[in-house]
Order: structure tokens, then C-alpha cells, then sequence
């Protein structure tokens, strides 16, 4: 198998990892969790909470795809 080039995006750097932390990294941080929790799907899962039996895996990705295109519709009659 051929393996594909890394690509970098971006040029934000990593942060330095020190013992005391700053508020300014503090503050960088929030602002970074609210723009999760911003995106569609940012406050909700696609696969609702509970334990899932399965005869096969066939049945398992079934069951995740409704799921997803069960939220994919909630998402658009929401914005709509």
C-alpha cells in the first residue's frame, strides 16, 4: 500500500506545556470549546444515549447511518 505525503495546515504552533498556566491560554481555550459547541452538531450526538445489541457489524453501521441521517434532517428542519 502506497503511502500518501503528510499535509500540514494551518501555522498555529503547540502550545508549550509549563507549570503554571496563563489566562490568555486559558481564554484561547474557551473560545476554542465554544466554537465546538457552535457546529450543528456541536451540542448533540447522532446516535442516541444507551446500550446497543447487534447480530453483526452489518447491522451496527445500519443502525449508526439512520441515526446520522435521522440528525442530518433535525439539523435542516431546525435551520429551515
Amino acid at each position: 500500500m502506497r503511502e500518501l505525503p503528510m499535509r500540514i495546515v494551518g501555522r498555529r504552533g503547540e502550545c508549550p506545556i509549563v507549570f503554571s498556566a496563563s489566562a490568555e491560554l486559558l481564554a484561547e481555550g474557551a473560545r476554542f470549546n465554544e466554537g465546538f459547541q457552535e457546529l450543528p452538531m456541536g451540542r448533540m450526538t447522532a446516535i442516541p444515549r444507551g446500550v446497543y445489541r447487534f447480530h453483526g457489524h452489518e447491522d451496527a453501521d445500519l443502525h449508526s447511518r439512520d441515526c446520522l441521517a435521522a440528525r442530518m434532517v433535525n439539523v435542516a428542519k431546525a435551520r429551515s
